[in-house]
């Protein structure tokens, strides 16, 4: 090492950027464990940035002419020393980068470039909404962004770090079946160092990941197939030596694949327990045949789906339910469409009648007439004739809930009032204002054991068709079981309601889908964060850029995964309608139907790559706004323009002019859920004199210098 150290020495007075990187692999070779887990730290990773404008001193790379496929492009990096506009448009001047490169320079067409970051790179990242979806209320917000997802970790370490319960990821399998890129190449089953890539892919992710975790209790889940399992589990060994490790076999596909000599079923879950994170106990063990079917569901919606569920299926089934709305209670029934039909009210076809005026007019005072309206506007019927209904009102077997989209009637069916009477399941007590019957099972709890053989975690089942059944298309290869990732997390987070779960692998956003499940269960508030990038399939690229187009343009982004499968997917989850209008059309395994949508709150964004100069002189605020508002717990609204003087949301202030500092204060005072306060300032001292003067839950933050520092120290340099 000695000899090693004086020719380092030697190369440093010719050349220190060299001798900098030899010094680097020199030090990582004499850190090499002889016994364990040894791979290549190989070259940082690339990334190329579709649609970043190109400035001055960027890293770029020549895209390949239009109708000509990307394989055919020089892969070589070049810096822009220059940017001019020339009648035929902006041109940019380059000079090429790394060894051996001889000052080379070059000129190209900007329109014929794309942005390279290289691992190591600091970036200074803002959000851009792309949509959202509110149906939850007062709920706090999932967020799905579009991005790489080591960028949008370094992201996430300024809004969440050490924040998250539970980190769920389902990474490349790296198969050799070309399911993932490295530096820009599919790496394939002929790539000789194809395991040593990924574990450099995964090791560098894993790092961060780990800062989001709390320390004092949280849960990394990876879940992963024979191909990588114990270098992965090794790695986590050597990652996280204070984590206690577990692992789970899941029966992913009961009918087999031909992968091998047996025919594979399973794939394997990896639990890393951090401080005293632990499984806690739920009504199914996941293995054991004498299981009773998991969380039977108390409740079932009033309003019949699926078949028969039109008002020629049940004319006496069709009628105004009367509801108390000071009390959340069922007062009284109307005339059923039968009756009226009887009465010569109605004519026509019945299923094309809807109530009028003459129907308000029957409604009592002070009540609210609440009939079987279907998502489309249509009058459906209820699962119950009147005489039924009232006497299970009357016995508090209903219940009414004011939802931001109107009143949802619900009632316990017959096979819960069977175990009622058997004594299965009992009444504990009534909900004093609706008179509403809470029930509770007579089961014990148990531990979910470590192989787990539900028919609901068949990938193909409840992955695939499920996918299919929400976007009315194929469009995502292996998706998920959405009840093995429910599963997956229900033992470490179903006990925190307001728990903070992180998927930078998110896919088609099986994980956000999981989480909303959990939360109808039991009323819960967690939040999702699910990361995924825009990449199209390799079939689909070379379709693309046979077609003239490339990465950034909006016929290629319109084919990425984020574009065509993550947004529309949790949309339709979310709200119950599929990207072309219909309702979904999915049961889930507790008689939900999948039109009716979930009560969450979602907004989804696109990662932008911002200039640390303009973000320091408050020219880049729109876009780090959704950072300050994830930062504070992405509840309410959002200040999405800077102010002259101070702005306070429901969760989080901002204040721009330390001149208006006593009334930002002030104004604090009275506002009791604010929970973070940014203050825009240069000057310590005056930061300082606001801070002590700040409620004491309030987060001091001083805005810029936070942000700026944070995202040049989280470069992810080992």
């Amino acid at each position: 090492m000695s000899t090693l150290s004086n020719l380092l020495r030697q190369v440093e007075q010719k050349d220190p950027r060299l001798a900098d990187d030899l010094a680097r692999e020199v030090k990582a070779l004499g850190e090499r464990r002889g016994f364990g887990l040894n791979f290549e730290r190989h070259t940082p990773e690339t990334v190329e940035l579709p649609g970043r404008p190109i400035r001055k001193g960027d890293k770029v790379r020549f895209l390949a002419e239009r109708g000509a496929s990307p394989k055919s492009v020089d892969q070589r990096l070049w810096r822009v020393i220059s940017v001019a506009r020339t009648d035929a448009g902006r041109v940019a001047t380059l000079i090429r980068q790394g060894p051996n490169s001889d000052q080379e320079t070059t000129t190209r067409a900007v329109d014929d470039l794309v942005v390279v970051a290289e691992f190591g790179d600091p970036i200074y990242p803002g959000l851009v909404s792309t949509g959202k979806v509110e149906r939850g209320g007062d709920k706090p917000f999932h967020t799905v962004i579009n991005a790489e997802n080591f960028h949008a970790l370094q992201a996430l370490l300024y809004t969440h770090e050490g924040k998250v319960d539970a980190i769920y990821i389902d990474p490349p399998y790296n198969t050799g079946a070309r399911d993932w890129k490295y530096n820009n190449n599919y790496v394939d089953s002929e790539d000789a160092y194809r395991h040593s890539k990924w574990l450099a892919f995964m090791e560098r992710r894993l790092r961060l990941a780990k800062r989001l975790l709390n320390p004092a209790d949280s849960v990394l889940i990876v879940t992963i197939d024979e191909h990588e399992v114990h270098r992965l589990r090794l790695l986590l060994e050597q990652m996280f030596p204070e984590a206690y490790i577990q692992m789970v076999t899941i029966v992913v596909n009961p009918k087999g694949v031909a992968q091998g000599r047996f025919a594979r079923v399973e794939e394997y879950a990896l639990y890393c327990f951090f401080g005293s994170a632990g499984v806690h106990a739920t009504e199914d063990d996941l293995l054991s045949d004498s299981t009773t079917q998991r969380n039977t569901r108390f409740w079932k919606g009033l309003l019949r789906a699926g078949t028969n569920a039109r008002p020629s299926d049940g004319l006496g089934m069709a009628y105004p339910v009367f509801v108390d709305p000071n009390r959340d209670r069922i007062v009284g029934l109307g005339r059923t469409l039968r009756e009226r039909i009887t009465a010569g009210e109605v004519t026509g076809d019945p299923n094309e009648w809807l109530p009028g005026d003459e129907a308000a007019a029957e409604t009592p005072t002070g009540a609210v007439a609440v009939w079987p309206l279907r998502r489309d506007g249509s009058l459906g019927v209820w699962q119950a004739v009147p005489e039924t209904l009232m006497s299970l009102a009357e016995r508090g077997m209903t219940k009414c809930v004011l939802r931001p989209d109107g009143w949802a009637l619900s009632y316990v069916p017959n096979g819960v009032r069977t175990k009622i009477d058997s004594g299965e399941i009992d009444v504990v007590g009534y909900d004093e204002t609706s008179g509403a019957a809470v029930l509770e099972m007579k089961r014990d709890l148990t531990r979910a054991k470590t192989v787990w053989k539900r028919a609901r975690h068949d990938a193909g089942w409840h992955g695939s068709v499920v996918l299919r059944k929400l976007l009315n298309a194929r469009v995502f290869d292996f998706p998920k079981s959405l009840y093995a990732v429910r599963d997956a997390l229900e033992p470490v987070i179903g006990h925190k309601r307001h728990a903070v779960v992180v998927d930078f692998f998110a896919g088609s956003g099986t994980s956000a889908h999981a989480v909303a499940l959990l939360n109808r269960a039991d009323g819960g508030r967690r939040v999702s964060i699910s990361v995924t990038n825009n990449e199209v399939s390799d079939d689909v690229g070379s379709s693309l850029s046979k077609s003239g187009h490339r990465a950034g343009e909006p016929e290629w982004e319109a084919r990425g995964i984020f574009q065509s499968v993550t947004q529309p997917r949790i949309t339709a989850a979310i709200t119950g309608v599929r990207p072309d209008g219909e309702p979904v059309d999915l049961e889930y395994e507790d008689d939900f139907s999948g039109s009716h949508g979930f009560h969450e709150n979602v907004e989804f964004f696109k990662m932008t790559y911002e200039v640390p100069r303009s973000v320091a002189h408050n020219r880049s605020f729109e876009a780090v706004a959704p950072l300050l508002w994830l930062r504070a717990g992405a509840e309410g609204k959002r200040i999405e323009k800077a102010a002259d003087d101070f702005a306070i949301a429901d969760t989080y202030g901002v204040l721009f002019d330390l001149d208006y500092s006593h009334a930002f204060l002030d104004a604090l005072a009275e506002a009791n859920h604010v929970q973070v306060a940014f203050i825009v300032t240069d000057d310590d001292r005056a930061f300082q004199m606001v801070c002590s003067e700040l409620p004491p839950h309030v987060e001091p933050v001083r805005l810029y210098e936070s942000y700026l520092t944070n995202f040049t120290i989280n470069t992810g340099r080992e």
